[in-house]
């Protein structure tokens, strides 16, 4: 496994992380729940990433429920939550968003779901209209001040949001956000290549990419319809399904099978290419993996061994394959 540092931080993630997103709950329970995990953990996998909307909170009981069975020294592993959506499915006013009552209580309740003492990584999980920024900034920072947060960030915040809660952090005296999570991709780099650029060395952003396969799209899996069992095929995903498969969208479909023979010249699965092609990125610090089946996961992080074999010769074919580098 190789570490890299999270963002200006002293924090060292393993450049492939384990996510629950979609599959806990919906796809694995506890025991299959585990066996991944462990077999991440073996792999030298250390950061685990969850939030507080995940299967409106089941996915931070079943992965607290498989932490406390696998029984790692709690210094040997990251775990995270994010904040904003809500765990109640009858979610009430002060139930979601950014205002210190639900970032402090939200908290909490991820806490005894996880059932670990600290949260080690801390998202805004969106940006929020209806609070001021300086109180999500001082509550973020009494958190880590009180031992119950180490580091806190946001996700799909833009990079004048993120600048704004840097700024404020830095105006009284506070800790600021330490990194983001966006979704990044062959599909998806307009922010992450361009909006967030002088973030990176201006204040030292981590990254922690999702989606690193588009959701299964770049599988190649979807080409030809969905197939049963598939995460857009599931249930309460229509919305990811319409993203994906919309008519609009064709064009990624071609860049896709454009792709495969790339992929197959270099002896490797559209995933492992997909997953290498981000580890690629200096500026990525962990991609989040969201495997629904142990033999998937297994072929996922081979994408980390086989990197090396991203050439620039074969990083240059990709670019053509692609043809949607952000100018």
């Amino acid at each position: 496994m190789e570490y890299r540092r999270l963002g200006k931080s002293g924090l060292k993630v393993s450049a492939l992380s384990y996510g629950s997103w979609v599959t806990f709950s919906n796809q694995l329970q506890t025991g299959s729940a585990l066996e991944c995990m462990n077999y991440a953990y073996d792999q030298g996998v250390n950061f685990f990433d969850n939030a507080e909307a995940y299967a409106d909170g089941k996915s931070e009981i079943i992965m607290g429920e498989a932490l406390k069975k696998a029984g790692w020294p709690r210094d040997s592993f990251i775990v995270s939550s994010k904040v904003f959506f809500g765990s109640n499915p009858d979610r009430k006013p002060n139930q979601t968003g950014l205002s210190r009552k639900h970032v402090v209580e939200a908290c909490h309740q991820a806490l005894k779901r996880l059932q670990v003492d600290y949260l080690d990584l801390y998202f805004c999980h969106r940006p929020d209209p209806d609070t001021p920024i300086e109180e999500t900034v001082f509550t973020m920072d009494s958190l880590i001040r009180q031992g119950k947060v180490l580091y806190w960030g946001t996700s799909e915040w833009s990079a004048q949001e993120i600048m704004e809660a840097y700024s404020t952090a830095r105006q009284y005296g506070l800790i600021p956000p330490t990194m983001e999570q966006p979704q990044y991709n062959m599909l998806e780099r307009e922010r992450f290549e361009k909006e967030y650029a002088r973030l990176y060395e201006g204040i030292g952003l981590g990254t922690t990419i999702w989606s690193p396969l588009a959701s299964g799209f770049l599988t190649g899996k979807y080409l030809d319809g969905v197939p049963e069992g598939s995460r857009l095929s599931l249930k309460g995903y229509e919305w990811l399904k319409e993203r994906h498969l919309h008519e609009k969208n064709r064009a990624n479909g071609e860049r896709v099978r454009r792709l495969i023979p790339i992929a197959e010249e270099s002896g490797l699965s559209m995933a492992q290419l997909a997953i290498a092609w981000t580890l690629k990125n200096p500026n990525v610090s962990t991609v989040i993996l969201g495997a629904s089946r142990l033999t998937q996961l297994k072929e996922n992080m081979k994408a980390l061994e086989v990197s090396a074999m991203l050439t620039a010769e074969v990083m240059e074919k990709i670019e053509g394959a692609l043809a949607n580098k952000p100018e």
